[in-house]
């Protein structure tokens, strides 16, 4: 019987065929692996507001800016432990002290002469409830601060007391914050009314907080 040289051949071809079948096959099966959709990454969270606007909520920032620069805000956001007063946030008479809880300390606390409502009289004391400075752990200073590092801070949860933007939101309504366009007989209000700080507040966090540019 004579040996055919052709199916030598033939066989080869066959098994380098299937080789290079097997090969593409597990290319193919390890690349579909890759793109299988439970192994993406989770999306990150997101906020609920609508598309945020970098431009309207730095606008914005610009009447929040002045508005809390005002003495009738900054004077209890001072830089020092000892509180500002009067228009020209000046250190306040007697020199009370912050404290550890920014009521003041031994017999000079807040409430001693800031009563829960406003003393009659031109420049008597402002009164509310909960009159204080920030805590010394948290002491939120407003004093000295560009609008960019005053709108880094007040997102910072580290140093605004642990508040995220819905509790922010709902800050501007805050019997202290209220009470600054309250402050009693010779003094002057803030620069604009409430309704206009709290509109510029909420387009400020709603569109993304941003800071101005330092």
């Amino acid at each position: 019987m004579k040996h055919d040289p052709s199916k030598g051949i033939r066989y080869l071809i066959y098994v380098k065929t299937l080789t290079l079948l097997s090969v593409m096959i597990f290319i193919i099966a390890a690349a579909a692996s890759a793109f299988r959709t439970d192994d993406m990454p989770v999306e990150p969270i997101k906020l609920g507001f609508a598309a945020k606007d970098s431009i309207a909520s730095v606008k914005a920032f610009e009447t929040v800016y002045k508005t809390l620069m005002s003495p009738r805000c900054m004077n209890c956001h001072p830089a020092g432990d000892v509180p500002l007063q009067g228009d020209d946030s000046h250190l306040h008479a007697m020199a009370p002290k912050r404290g550890v809880d920014g009521k003041g300390v031994y017999a000079m606390k807040c409430s001693n002469c800031h009563q829960d409502t406003n003393t009659p009289g031109i420049h008597t004391p402002p009164g509310n409830p909960e009159w204080h400075l920030p805590p010394a752990a948290m002491r939120m200073v407003f004093q000295g601060k560009s609008a960019h590092e005053l709108a880094r801070q007040l997102v910072d949860k580290k140093q605004n007391g642990n508040k995220d933007f819905k509790k922010l939101i709902e800050h501007a309504d805050d019997g202290l914050v209220l009470a600054g366009w309250n402050p009693g007989e010779g003094r002057t209000l803030p620069p604009v009314s409430h309704a206009e700080f709290k509109r510029a507040w909420l387009t400020w966090i709603e569109n993304g907080a941003y800071a101005p540019k330092k």
